[in-house]
């Protein structure tokens, strides 16, 4: 069979599989199934192989490890020492709770990596509080889902360290690649809602003194070292990914059981437990998405992408918006670790061929 009949096979019946509210997992392991009656040489056995091939790789140890200090800071009360210190920075602001929001996530995305963790400790805390000031139900549930996306391109991101990892790209020059699109995206979004702010007349806070928003940066100094602590050692060659995690659940133990004291011992194993149960659920995906890139592999559909594109000769710009769009329609379906892996599959070489 050739390339496009292959993809057209294995996207078609993973696009039906999420239609009929099948997981993503299974889904994207289920859609490969049939490609083995396409070429004798293929077996289940190989399926198996590939997802547990994806599994043994050191940095991806990283995962649980990053996803566990998230869950601790949020059990030690860490995001209310940020919403204090947002507040007290940018509360005055015209609809002072949806910027709050924003800078708690930015801020938030560089102790998670997760964009999952930041929805949930940012959103339990602000979205009550916003519809109880008389914000309207949709805008703080749109700009909490919006903001948290920043959990995976601020530093520390655990979707970077999966595509360092299965890509063998510099982590750390992820990172800080991360940082300028991070900061840009918080920055619009703030301007967002003060436009809509500005429209539907929605309160603001008092501004902070200097001795207030200095209370405050105190009180979320040791939190807010986390980011540099992770990044600064990954960068300056003290520790690779996998032991920043490490360090990073380290730093979040001490912080809550010994100097903020709001995490007790009775309390870690709930929180090792839904620590490990989203670590599965995000590692088994990338196992089934690892298995699902290799069939376009093996099928030399990548290399049949690259040869079309070269004869639309699109160029730098004409694949980049069209990386852009394939990421746009792809993540309306599925998670974002499953995205990147297919779509980096498919791709990667199609930006390296152009030159990006």
């Amino acid at each position: 069979m050739s390339p496009g009949e292959v993809a057209a096979i294995l996207f078609g019946l993973f696009g039906v599989l999420v239609v009929l509210r099948v997981p993503v997992a299974f889904a994207l392991g289920l859609a490969v199934v049939p490609v083995f009656f396409f070429d004798e040489r293929l077996t289940p056995i190989l399926l198996l192989r590939e997802m547990f091939k994806s599994y043994n790789a050191f940095v991806l140890l990283a995962v649980p490890f990053f996803l566990l200090a998230a869950n601790l800071m949020n059990g030690a009360g860490i995001t209310d020492r940020l919403i204090a210190f947002a507040r007290s920075l940018v509360g005055h602001l015209p609809g002072g709770l949806g910027h709050v929001n924003v800078v708690v996530s930015m801020l938030f995305a560089g102790i998670s990596g997760s964009s999952t963790a930041d929805a949930a400790g940012i959103g339990s805390l602000l979205i009550p509080q916003m519809k109880k000031q008389g914000y309207d139900a949709s805008f703080a549930v749109a700009i909490t889902a919006c903001s948290s996306v920043m959990g995976v391109i601020i530093p520390p991101s655990i979707l970077m360290v999966v595509w360092g990892g299965l890509m063998s790209v510099s982590i750390g020059g992820l990172f800080l690649a991360g940082v300028v699109p991070g900061v840009l995206i918080a920055v619009a979004q703030m301007a967002t809602v003060y436009v809509y702010a500005k429209r539907r007349g929605y309160p603001i806070y008092a501004r902070s003194t200097l001795k207030e928003l200095a209370a405050a940066f105190v009180g979320s100094l040791l939190a807010l070292m986390t980011p540099a602590i992770i990044v600064g050692g990954i960068v300056g060659g003290l520790f690779t990914p996998t032991e920043a995690s490490v360090v990073a659940v380290i730093y979040s133990l001490i912080l809550g059981l010994f100097i903020y004291r709001s995490v007790s011992f009775q309390q870690l194993p709930t929180i090792l437990y839904d620590s490990a149960r989203f670590a599965a659920l995000s590692l088994f995906c990338i196992g089934t998405a690892s298995a699902f890139g290799w069939a376009l592999a093996y099928f030399k559909i990548p290399a049949a992408l690259v040869a079309q594109i070269e004869t639309l000769g699109l160029g730098v710009t004409g694949t980049g918006m069209l990386v852009a769009l394939a990421f746009l329609l792809i993540g309306m379906f599925i998670d974002a670790i499953p995205a990147i892996i297919i779509l980096g599959t498919v791709l990667y070489p199609v930006v390296e061929h152009v030159g990006m």
